[in-house]
């Protein structure tokens, strides 16, 4: 059950963790991009959830869980989110274009929540949802067209994923997250490197792992120490002492970090139209966050 917090607002230091989560997943975009540089996707995400699990899973004991939740946690970010999305950025989708679709996880989240766990969304934060909606909308009523249909595709499955995995994070209740997310990475090796070998081939794996320099090296290891293990570790924290409702809606804050990082690192410009999507997509945050809080007082 939620605890008081989910239905009264966020507790200041939780939405600072979720803040800096969502931080480091909207940067990871931009990350990503320099992996794929030299190395195959799915080779690349064989390699961030390998370091995900060694050396740390030496360290932490396994989560009394059963094995299929682990598993099915495992494969659902592993294979059926990073899989995708990694594949989709090699050539279907842009980087930018990429933080914004998969934020559909959001939503998919939220309905999976009300079905599964039957958590109420309140009135506020559908309007919250839907003012951070109108900001999405308007960033990709902006795109230069820099998407396939099949990209698109690949990265609504891997939101779909994601949010198949909040729920079986959430259902795992108040375990240590940390060793929650090593213990379930190590289902996620053995399934991408299975299809790395059988679409992209050893010759291509060795080309990419011989291109690989100090940039490539450092983008894995920012995979799976800050998105992976911290990012993900955090966020199921928080989704078990919180409702979805409460929670999910933090990630729609990724596009406005991935902007941001994007115009930092790539040079890319911030015209009007995309600081009126990010104070839209803010405003839907505040709303959702503080309105609980004003109601109190």
């Amino acid at each position: 059950m939620p605890t008081s917090s989910s239905t009264n607002g966020l507790p200041w230091r939780h939405f600072l963790l979720a803040l800096a989560v969502v931080a480091i997943w909207g940067s990871n975009f931009v990350v990503i991009r320099l992996g794929l540089n030299a190395l195959p996707p799915l080779l690349f995400a064989t390699l961030r959830f390998a370091l995900a699990v060694l050396p740390a899973i030496f360290f932490l004991k396994k989560p009394d869980l059963p094995w299929r939740q682990l598993a099915a946690y495992g494969l659902l970010i592993g294979v059926g989110q990073f899989g995708l999305l990694f594949l989709a950025m090699r050539s279907q989708i842009s980087p930018g274009l990429a933080s914004l679709v998969i934020q559909t996880q959001v939503f998919f989240t939220l309905l999976l929540s009300m079905r599964v766990t039957r958590e109420r969304v309140q009135p506020f934060q559908w309007l919250g949802l839907v003012l951070a909606a109108s900001g999405i909308g308007l960033i990709a009523s902006h795109t230069d067209g820099s998407a396939t249909p099949l990209g698109l595709l690949m990265i609504l499955l891997a939101a779909f994923s994601w949010a198949c995995a909040n729920m079986v994070g959430k259902r795992a209740g108040r375990v240590n997250m940390l060793a929650f997310v090593v213990w379930t990475s190590v289902f996620a090796v053995p399934p991408l490197l299975v299809l790395s070998l059988l679409f992209e081939g050893p010759e291509l794996m060795r080309q990419g792992l011989a291109r690989a320099d100090a940039v490539t090296w450092a983008a894995v290891l920012w995979q799976a120490v800050g998105n992976t293990l911290f990012g993900y570790g955090v966020w199921g924290w928080l989704l078990a002492r919180h409702a979805a409702a409460t929670i999910v809606p933090m990630a729609l804050l990724v596009p406005v970090f991935g902007m941001s990082t994007a115009a930092w690192v790539l040079g890319e410009s911030l015209p009007a139209w995309k600081l009126l999507a990010a104070a839209l997509v803010l405003s839907g945050l505040a709303l959702n966050l503080l309105w609980p809080l004003l109601r109190r007082g």
